[in-house]
């Protein structure tokens, strides 16, 4: 059985004041129509049938994920009691789907990135399927990089292992952290790197094996709450064992040690649409290089991001600005200080202002 987990917990800090701790960036349009997690959803609906999908999220936001993805059972929306970092969330989904199908494979998404070409990436997910199930491999999709990006992780590759239904499939050298922009120059002029995308296509059976391997405390602790699925006790057992649980990410505690490890290489329009800037990438630009969603007028305006929701924003001598309006929040920053608006939470939560989170 082909399954998909969807992880939707995290809070889109560097989209505030848009995103918030009670509607976050993965339940906001800020790509289109839908909803991120709801284009998530659409999107790997194409290859697997809604009641294969899994959403795991956090408590305040399972009500919030039904509502905006009514097609999926409401036992498929998995509740994390507290943020646990990526290996404990799809250590708790494992679980539950190993219930159904001890064999399922699983392809493990954010909630909230963007593909330009679904028709190439469902395609890919499809090539990463076939070659997942064929032992204990685990599999991940690189994007091939368009620029010097500091903003993202690398993969390095290996010797070519085959190729899957017409996408070939390499093994992976290494894995790298963010660098700093020489080094992601070097990586882009080498040729040997994809950005890593964070999502994963494995056996359910060969992450427990990789989880009980490399993270044995998590392992016990997930066999627990496994015995207590279905149970009066298990939300108590749920919250018992997943505070316990270390904060550590699927990258960090296995894909950095294991081995069989395989990246398909992509070229499908990704973007993990991490902060403002990104809006950049996704929208046209005027004549003066802004991107203006809203009612806005500027005189000598240039390469800026605006964003109105109401009122219209009027600017003067502006440029490489991003100005953020929302019905209680005006937020200013330069550009290239996008990645500090986490840091404005923080104040936020000294100064008492928490009504503004």
């Amino acid at each position: 059985m082909l399954t998909a987990v969807i992880m939707a917990g995290g809070k889109g800090e560097r989209f505030w004041p848009k995103s918030r701790t009670k509607i976050p960036k993965q339940f906001l349009g800020l790509t289109g129509e839908d909803t991120m997690i709801q284009a998530t959803v659409k999107r790997v609906n194409k290859l697997i049938p809604y009641e294969h999908i899994y959403i795991i999220t956090g408590k305040d936001y399972a009500k919030l994920a039904a509502e905006q993805i009514p097609q999926i059972p409401f036992e498929n929306i998995i509740v994390e009691p507290e943020g646990r970092n990526t290996a404990p969330c799809i250590g708790l989904a494992a679980i539950h789907i190993e219930e159904a199908d001890p064999e399922a494979l699983m392809v493990v998404l954010p909630a909230d990135h963007l593909i330009g070409d679904e028709e190439k990436f469902v395609k890919l997910l499809e090539s990463a399927a076939d070659l997942a199930e064929d032992g204990e491999n685990l599999v991940t999709l690189g994007v091939k990089p368009e620029r010097p990006e500091t903003g993202y992780g690398y993969i390095r590759l290996a010797d070519k292992k085959g190729d899957y239904k017409g996408n070939p499939a390499y093994a992976v050298k290494a894995f790298r952290e963010k660098p700093n922009f020489e080094t992601a120059q070097y990586y882009l002029e080498s040729g040997e790197y994809l950005w890593n995308s964070g999502m994963f296509i494995w056996k359910v059976s060969t992450i427990r094996k990789k989880i009980r391997e490399f993270i044995p405390d998590l392992d016990l602790g997930l066999d627990v709450i496994k015995n207590a699925i279905g149970s009066d006790n298990y939300q108590e057992v749920l919250r018992k064992e997943y505070a316990a649980f270390e904060s550590t990410s699927i990258d960090y505690s296995i894909m950095e040690k294991a081995s069989s490890i395989y990246v398909f290489p992509g070229d499908f329009g990704w973007d993990d649409v991490g902060s403002w800037t990104s809006l950049e990438r996704l929208f046209p630009t005027d004549k003066e290089g802004n991107v203006v969603r809203g009612r806005a007028i500027g005189v000598d305006t240039r390469n800026c991001i605006i964003e109105a929701s109401g009122k219209l924003i009027a600017t003067v001598g502006l440029e490489d600005v991003i100005v953020i309006d929302t019905d209680d929040v005006i937020m200013i920053c330069p550009k290239d200080k996008a990645q500090q608006v986490k840091e404005l939470l923080q104040k936020l939560k000294e100064e008492g202002l928490r009504d503004y989170l």
